[in-house]
């Protein structure tokens, strides 16, 4: 298997899986630099079948027409989300690319679209977990009862091996698990659904 992390200048993180056999790939949150994915898929012989949108956001979905058309890719999102998509996804879904199987994780609260995406030990956090953080709920369609449902009734039930990929660059490093995390991440110490409520309508 083939990953890479893609850091935009923005500190956007886009992502590339593919199998390196079958020379299939998916593009995860193509930001403003689809013209850089695309040169990457092609420098090794990949191509997109899918683009995969962690959530609706314009950061995270402006690549998306470039690496459709360089390769006919079918653009993937929740059933829920407002984007112009091919494949609706729930929680729960197997999305196969080659020998690979990515499972959908249905993480509303940043957004009521949002997924977190699963495969060899690796979890695609989109805007629902950082380094250090989680994502914003202040704005037109967050939910903060969501979040907290999303970071402890699903996430933080996951190995604590697992590596945790976020959509952005805001943490001391580009990469985490999930064990450390729950160690380190001050948004995740032990809160009751009102207070997480309460703690993020801090400023």
């Amino acid at each position: 298997m083939y990953f890479e992390q893609v850091k935009h200048v923005s500190d956007n993180f886009s992502y590339i899986i593919a199998d390196e056999k079958t020379k299939e790939a998916v593009v995860v949150d193509p930001s403003y630099n689809s013209e850089e994915i695309t040169s990457l898929l092609n420098g090794r012989g990949f191509k997109a079948k899918y683009i995969i949108d962690t959530h609706y956001h314009m950061d995270h979905t402006a690549g998306n027409n470039g690496v459709k058309e360089a390769f006919d890719a079918k653009v993937v999102a929740h059933k829920r989300s407002k984007i112009t998509k091919d494949i609706g996804v729930d929680d729960g879904d197997i999305i196969k690319v080659g020998r690979i199987s990515i499972r959908v994780i249905h993480t509303p609260g940043h957004s009521p679209d949002s997924i977190c995406l699963l495969f060899d030990k690796k979890l695609l956090t989109g805007d629902t977990l950082f380094v250090g953080e989680c994502g914003r709920t202040d704005m037109a369609d967050g939910s903060a009862q969501d979040m907290y449902h999303s970071l402890f009734d699903k996430l933080m039930k996951l190995d604590d091996d697992i590596d945790v990929y976020p959509g952005h660059d805001y943490g001391p490093k580009p990469r985490s698990t999930v064990g450390i995390e729950k160690k380190t991440n001050y948004t995740l110490e032990k809160r009751t659904l009102d207070e997480f409520v309460e703690f993020m309508k801090q400023p």
